[in-house]
């Protein structure tokens, strides 16, 4: 009876330590800007001129809006719309909140460039 419950114990204890790993994993890291391809590397500079100085991109941390790293490996955006290239490019050309609308200073190009630089992070 002791080795059972001995053993019922080690097998609660290996669940705990799993579960416990898999919990606390965080997102994968972005691309490195070393590795961004032409398109990304585009999106960048747009993310750069028009986006970081209110989100970080590479950062867990708020700026003045939500950072965005991760953005399209979570199921829903900081405003709980799923995270689509539909809904983030409605976002930036609209606005939301307290986030100023962006279409006219972002045009089609630099919004496809800026999604495909958001997907590496």
């Amino acid at each position: 009876m002791r080795q059972v419950l001995a053993s019922g114990v080690l097998l609660l204890g290996l669940w705990m330590m799993v579960a416990a790993a898999v919990g606390c994993r965080s997102a994968s890291a972005p691309v490195p800007l070393d590795q961004l391809n032409a398109k990304q590397a585009q999106g960048h500079a747009v993310f750069e001129a028009r986006c970081a100085q209110c989100h970080y991109d590479r950062v867990d941390q708020p700026r003045n809006g939500p950072s965005l790293l991760g953005v399209f490996k979570k199921t829903t955006l900081h405003s709980g719309a799923a995270a689509t290239d539909e809904r983030v490019t409605a976002t930036v050309l609209r606005g939301h909140g307290a986030m100023p609308a962006m279409g006219n200073v972002v045009d089609e190009q630099d919004m496809q460039d800026l999604l495909a630089y958001l997907h590496t992070l």
